[in-house]
């Protein structure tokens, strides 16, 4: 687990943030002189601080897809037991999917929300490594979507809505994942959730894997946190198919379009809850009070729509997800190679 100092910020450094985190330091050492030698350096602090925060803004506001990447993946980013410490009350985790046993990549249970009253269905990667060997570093086996399934139906049955918070790499490939059925629990997740007749609100924290995300990923309403991403495969993976090597991440990440701002151009997710500046693993309580504020209003635009009319808009809205662009005759096709 990478160490923060008292203001939340990480101690665990990405590479494009090398510059942010020299200025960081001398701010603290000057603090730390100013403190020890009984010396006024607090014109040079503030100068540096007002340095300091135009830095770090003009860096988040101009990161690449694969650095968008990195910050999804940052070692103290929140992750969904963070968010249900904080935003969730009178939380009651529920386990166990009735047929084979208790996925501990998914937490699922019921709480509140504000004043809501909601069935959560979210990914825990885990923060220290033997927690992320329990939880499978978040990715769920069938038994997992077998498990948020059967708690969706209870919600359906007692008009519970359904929130989903995604953060996974993707769901588990092992071969015991495989023997029972990891492909077929997705497809009947995905299945029963476009059709439950009770509001369903997703929402990306971080990363947003393949049908391991997607398999609790169907709502009326998706969203995605501002420096979270949401992809069909990973950059890496997607590089080692196309390039034979995971080097050209970036720029796979670059053509995937994995991004917020990207997916919300493209019709992919209907939202982006904002982060606090340079990012959530900076300020988690304020990230948390963004994502509490962005669910309750959605389950309140959402609780007033007749049940009827949901399930419609939410057909329509899944028959209409993604854009894309049909090229004419008249559009040059590029020159390929003679084998």
């Amino acid at each position: 687990m990478a160490k923060t100092n008292n203001n939340g910020e990480a101690g665990f450094q990405l590479p494009f943030e090398r510059p942010i985190v020299r200025l960081q330091r001398h701010i603290s050492e000057l603090e730390s002189d100013q403190v020890e030698q009984g010396r006024d350096y607090s014109s040079e602090i503030r100068q540096l601080r007002s340095q300091y925060v135009s830095l770090l803004r003009k860096t988040y506001q101009n990161l690449t897809p694969w650095e968008t990447v990195q910050v999804a993946r940052h070692p103290s980013r929140p992750l969904v037991q963070d968010y249900i410490d904080r935003i969730v009350k009178n939380f009651v985790e529920l386990h166990g999917d009735r047929c084979f046993g208790d996925d501990k990549a998914i937490i699922a249970g019921l709480g509140q929300i504000g004043t809501e009253r909601v069935m959560i269905v979210a990914q825990q990667k885990g923060r220290d490594t033997k927690e992320k060997i329990t939880r499978n570093f978040g990715m769920a086996h069938p038994e997992g979507y077998r498990k948020s399934l059967r708690l969706m139906k209870s919600a359906e049955k007692f008009s519970l809505p359904v929130v989903t918070l995604i953060d996974t790499a993707g769901a588990y490939p092992g071969v015991g994942s495989e023997q029972r059925g990891v492909a077929e629990a997705i497809a009947q997740s995905m299945f029963r959730m476009s059709r439950l007749r009770t509001p369903v609100l997703c929402v990306v924290i971080g990363e947003g894997g393949s049908g391991g995300a997607i398999g609790i990923g169907v709502g009326d309403r998706v969203a995605i946190m501002e420096y979270a991403y949401y992809s069909v495969i990973s950059p890496e993976g997607c590089a080692s198919i196309l390039w034979r090597t995971g080097d050209n991440a970036p720029e796979a990440a670059a053509a995937m379009k994995l991004t917020a701002r990207d997916l919300k151009s493209l019709d992919v997710v209907d939202e982006i809850v904002p982060e606090p500046l340079g990012g959530a693993h900076r300020n988690v309580t304020e990230a948390a009070g963004n994502l509490e504020r962005y669910i309750v209003r959605a389950l309140r635009e959402l609780k007033r729509v007749p049940l009827d009319n949901l399930l419609e808009h939410r057909y329509a809205r899944w028959r209409r997800m993604g854009k894309v662009a049909v090229a004419s005759q008249d559009t040059p096709q590029p020159q390929h190679a003679e084998q």
